[in-house]
């Protein structure tokens, strides 16, 4: 089922509680998190700024998941199909600007999925990532159609595949944001 069409003032508010969750999430897990250890900055050093390592935090949940926003609700008053929208329970892991909250240990693959991430909200900013994502997932139809996450998962696949090989992640991402493909 196609998603219902949004005015601008819904659009408008959808993004803004899509910012405000997150910011909420960031500072809800952030006291919680962790730096990277020093496997997993020598791991991702080739692909990312030493700034970014040292910004990053992680936090695997142990007897709990990250719960969906609460804001869902007024969006299947909007029409949406609660089974549609993205549900946070069941994902691996979600970064909260620079904090990274997983459900499982992390592997490198999945600490650089969600690294990328991190140089996403770098790059955009928190406001421009929310509004990038909301209307990706619109356009999108899907979650695997948000380009965000499009772009995380063709670096991470990179990685995987070519792993011994060093590229900018930062350079990656700020050619998608100059080409306007976020």
């Amino acid at each position: 089922m196609p998603f219902p069409r949004l005015s601008n003032e819904q659009l408008e508010w959808v993004i803004q509680q899509v910012a405000e969750y997150i910011e909420r999430q960031r500072q809800t897990y952030r006291s919680g998190a962790v730096p990277l250890n020093a496997g997993q900055k020598a791991a991702m050093h080739p692909f990312f700024l030493p700034s970014t390592l040292e910004s990053a935090r992680v936090l695997v949940l142990t007897g709990e998941r990250v719960g969906n926003p609460p804001f869902y609700r007024a969006l299947v008053q909007m029409g949406f199909e609660a089974t549609a929208l993205p549900n946070f329970s069941l994902m691996t892991a979600i970064t909260f600007v620079d904090t990274v909250v997983s459900h499982e240990p992390f592997t490198e693959r999945l600490l650089f999925h969600e690294l990328v991430h991190v140089v996403q909200y770098e790059k955009l900013g928190l406001a421009e990532f929310a509004s990038k994502y909301v209307r990706g997932f619109l356009s999108g139809g899907s979650y695997d159609g948000i380009p965000l996450e499009m772009n995380a998962y063709e670096l991470d696949a990179r990685f995987a595949g070519i792993h011994t090989k060093a590229f900018s992640v930062s350079d990656e991402v700020q050619m998608w944001v100059r080409a306007e493909r976020f």
